[in-house]
């Protein structure tokens, strides 16, 4: 570590020195939005207060909060976590962002930050199960260092299932290796760094924190998961994911280590990312794999209880058509009462031996009573049916009817156990909804009344925050066009109309390709597909569903002339910068589908709280979705290129000045052929 001046004798403050170190040092420029976030952000610490900060694309907002964040966690001692919702930015983070910061901060603070990325704890090898093989319920065995069928025969099965089998068997095989080797070397057995696997073999070495031992497993003391910990409780920035911060949050804070300082990014996911957390699902499947599980354990009629309810479980939700359950006396909340019953009295008697002592010392016992314990909860959720939370009966071709349970809303746990325990930052491209922060502020559960200005004497307000847009490096008005289609029909139940299609042809021809579809439907997006490869054939179309979509958007990416179609991942999911994606074309305002049952009785709450349920919560939800989706087309200095909404309605609407305002502020066009011509100038 290099010497360092302390920052307070530098004329300018340690979290600039170390911007400016970072830019330079990836070989950037000084962007005006990025340091204005960094000091958006340092001022919020200082003062302790929340900060929502919209940041548009090409700002670099992650050094605009990992200079700040470093440079505070350094001198004031105080541990901060950034929260990602992807994958994809935790490892940008991770191996691009925070190294560059990192180096930065050795050159200018009184000493290098210490950082670490926490996951949860699936993502982690499991020595119990690498060590002493898989459970009883399992498909395979491992046996001498090769998979086997519990038979040892392939009698009676085909070619293909033998192939299977011995393919998963060397990939456990290969995982258990590593993983060992992780655990020899003193690493983390982290999934990404392992070597590829199907999900399947990775189920055979890790463990749900559900069924994890805790203190009673045989190997805590090398556990790979509580090392990741116990690294992350030593660092000065902890890089987590969206859902291991719902789960905190959801634990009373016993997930993640003490901290004073959270940073979410790809804050407009945030809402979704805990709803998701809080959720569960009931299957007669899942029922049918648990009670299995435990029976080894129970009396036999206590079992054969038990998997009856899998049944129950089935007619109950035959018997009701999909849809939200709010009938206490409905056929599935009766079955859930039962089933709540029965899980509640095996997960007491597998808790005790046949003598009544405590049964602690079985490791698959343990891990079946904890799995057990998960049924019983969500049952019981689905039987109270809380005002608190939303019941419905889902129907997927994959896997039949399921019982779903969602929180009505997350507001309360995200201000209860998350704003109110750390200065708390929320950062995205998109959290000006309709052009103002109070929607995104509200889902995260910050009111309207304790947002401040700059009087100091009310930052004491215990939930006091501010807002503040630090604009992009790229000029819209200039550099996009947003064509909406005013004399098309409005879109109907029925698909995308002849019309529309018609305006979609000619904007793909005038483009040569080089568009990124977004439909509001797959129904859509294959129709849209199929009339272009019949009317432009010379023109290559792919479409969601066809393949894998990382392949796909590699094609999309590779070949310019391409058109890549597709539904909601694309909306928020692609980067495409440069003449790849010129023309980005959506079918339909994105409202959510009439029939959510979620969304139905979120909207319902607001009514009935004297508020406009459809602006908040249907044209917010829009709203978000069109400002991801039309930022698809700008994604570097260099681009230009169109927009086009296929749906009146974002003219002709009393709302439609709400979604725009929501939306980069692009130059507006109803006439297609001035779209058309600009096109075919940049084709």
């Amino acid at each position: 570590m290099s010497a360092a001046t302390p920052a307070a004798e530098d004329s300018d403050p340690a979290y600039r020195q170390l911007l400016d170190a970072a830019v330079a040092g990836i070989g950037g420029s000084p962007r005006t939005g990025q340091l204005r976030m960094a000091e958006a952000l340092d001022r919020a610490i200082d003062e302790k207060i929340h900060l929502l900060v919209q940041a548009g694309t090409g700002t670099g907002k992650s050094l605009g909060y990992l200079a700040p964040a470093l440079a505070r966690a350094v001198r004031d001692d105080v541990t901060v976590v950034v929260a990602t919702a992807t994958l994809a930015l935790q490892a940008q983070l991770a191996h691009k962002d925070i190294p560059a910061a990192v180096r930065a901060a050795g050159k200018v603070l009184a000493r290098t930050p210490r950082t670490a990325v926490l996951k949860g704890r699936s993502n982690h090898a499991c020595l119990l199960k690498v060590r002493e093989g898989v459970r009883p319920d399992q498909d395979a065995l491992v046996s001498g260092g090769e998979l086997v069928s519990r038979d040892d025969s392939s009698a009676g099965r085909s070619a293909g299932a033998v192939d299977s089998e011995s393919r998963l068997g060397a990939e456990v095989v290969m995982l258990r290796e590593w993983a060992e080797d992780q655990a020899g070397r003193s690493l983390l057995g982290d999934r990404d760094d392992a070597p590829d696997h199907s999900p399947r073999a990775w189920s055979q070495v890790s463990v749900p924190a559900r069924e994890c031992l805790g203190n009673r497993c045989p190997y805590v003391e090398e556990c790979l998961f509580e090392k990741a910990r116990e690294k992350a409780r030593q660092a000065d920035l902890i890089v987590t994911n969206h859902a291991l911060l719902a789960i905190d949050a959801l634990n009373d804070g016993s997930v993640l280590p003490e901290h004073e300082v959270v940073i979410i990014d790809e804050a407009h996911e945030v809402v979704d990312r805990f709803t998701g957390a809080a959720s569960a699902l009931l299957t007669p499947t899942l029922v049918t794999a648990v009670g299995r599980r435990a029976a080894t354990w129970l009396d036999d009629d206590l079992a054969a209880d038990l998997l009856g309810q899998a049944d129950l479980l089935h007619e109950a939700l035959e018997a009701t058509e999909p849809g939200r359950v709010t009938d206490p006396g409905a056929g599935l909340i009766v079955a859930a009462q039962s089933l709540r019953d029965l899980a509640r009295s095996a997960v007491s008697a597998l808790g005790r031996s046949d003598d009544g002592e405590e049964a602690g010392g079985d490791p698959e016992r343990v891990q079946a009573q904890g799995a057990v314990r998960e049924v019983f909860e969500v049952a019981e959720r689905i039987a109270a049916l809380s005002a608190a939370d939303v019941v419905w009966i889902s129907e997927s071709e994959y896997t039949g009817r399921a019982a779903q349970v969602a929180p009505l809303k997350v507001a309360g746990l995200l201000r209860s156990s998350v704003l109110a325990g750390a200065t708390t930052i929320l950062t995205s491209a998109t959290l000006r909804i309709g052009g103002e922060f109070t929607s995104a502020a509200r889902d995260v559960g910050l009111q309207p009344g304790e947002r401040v200005d700059d009087t100091p004497e009310i930052l004491q307000t215990e939930m006091a925050w501010r807002g503040i847009d630090v604009g992009s490096p790229f000029d819209y008005h200039s550099q996009g066009i947003l064509y909406v289609g005013r004399e098309l029909p409005k879109p109907s139940r029925d698909g995308i109309g002849e019309e529309a299609l018609e305006d979609l042809a000619e904007l793909v021809w005038a483009a040569g390709g080089r568009t990124l579809g977004l439909f509001a439907s797959q129904r859509n997006a294959v129709r849209a597909a199929e009339q272009l490869r019949k009317s432009l054939p010379r023109i290559p179309v792919l479409c969601q569903g066809e393949g894998h979509l990382a392949g796909l958007t590699r094609q999309f990416i590779e070949d310019p002339a391409t058109c890549l179609f597709g539904t909601l991942s694309l909306w928020q999911g692609v980067d495409v910068p440069g003449d790849t994606c010129r023309l980005v074309i959506i079918d339909k305002i994105p409202f959510p589908r009439p029939d959510d049952p979620l969304m139905q009785a979120r909207s319902q709450a607001v009514a009935q709280a004297g508020g406009n349920g459809f602006m908040t919560v249907s044209a917010g939800h829009a709203a978000l979705l069109l400002a991801q989706g039309s930022g698809r087309l700008i994604r570097r200095a260099e681009d230009r290129g169109v927009v086009a909404v296929l749906d009146p309605r974002l003219v002709t609407a009393r709302y439609g000045s709400f979604l725009r305002a929501s939306m980069p502020p692009f130059w507006t066009t109803t006439d297609r052929e001035v779209a058309i011509g600009a096109l075919r100038r940049l084709s």
